[in-house]
């Protein structure tokens, strides 16, 4: 009875390495330019929202392995390509800001899978501090052993723009002309590989 628990906690942690390392290769390239998919810490690509007639809210969230740089690119580039669609010649930056997210990973080691290679027995103490109350330690349930902790960030840009046609303002420093940031910072841009 023993052996086989043991042999299903070997198998969930294989299992659990296995699925790990397919959603690990899956996201082993910087984020390409394209259209928002996912929620929370895992969306990533651009999105924009009209907030008046003339008026836009612009983002772009890369995943954990696309730099700041190429975060603010890619914003920069959603700009100008969002300016052209709507029949516009040139945008002006009313507000932009970029965001960095962190987070830390702990994941224990599958092979070990909490039972230090002993089958279901391993040392274990227990002990009681003031502070705390009673807790236990184990050489192989301590989060610190045999665990990989990673920490990650990555980027969220934003900005607000303001669209209009004819030349771009010359006064003023936060104005783009649309069709030059396209032809400066388009060979720059990595478009998603076709399926």
């Amino acid at each position: 009875m023993q052996s086989s628990r043991f042999d299903r906690k070997r198998l969930a942690g294989i299992g659990t390495a296995i699925v790990g390392a397919l959603v690990l290769a899956a996201c082993a390239t910087p984020t390409p330019y394209r259209p928002a998919t996912g929620s929370g810490f895992a969306r990533t690509g651009y999105s924009d929202e009209q907030i008046e007639a003339n008026r836009f809210q612009v983002t772009f969230a890369g995943n954990t392995l696309t730099s700041r740089e190429t975060v603010e690119r890619y914003l920069l580039f959603r700009a100008a390509q969002l300016t052209v669609e709507r029949g516009f010649d040139y945008f002006v930056l009313v507000d932009r800001d970029t965001e960095r997210r962190t987070r830390t990973y702990a994941t224990p080691d599958p092979y070990w899978g909490g039972y230090g290679g002993f089958g279901a027995w391993s040392p274990y103490w227990r002990f009681h501090g003031p502070a705390y109350g009673w807790r236990g330690w184990g050489p192989y349930g301590d989060p610190f052993y045999n665990t990989d902790i990673r920490t990650v960030d990555k980027y969220e840009a934003s900005a607000e723009i303001i669209v209009g046609r004819g030349p771009k303002p010359t006064d003023n420093v936060r104005a783009f002309d649309a069709r030059a940031v396209i032809e400066n910072l388009g060979p720059r841009v990595q478009m998603p590989q076709p399926n």
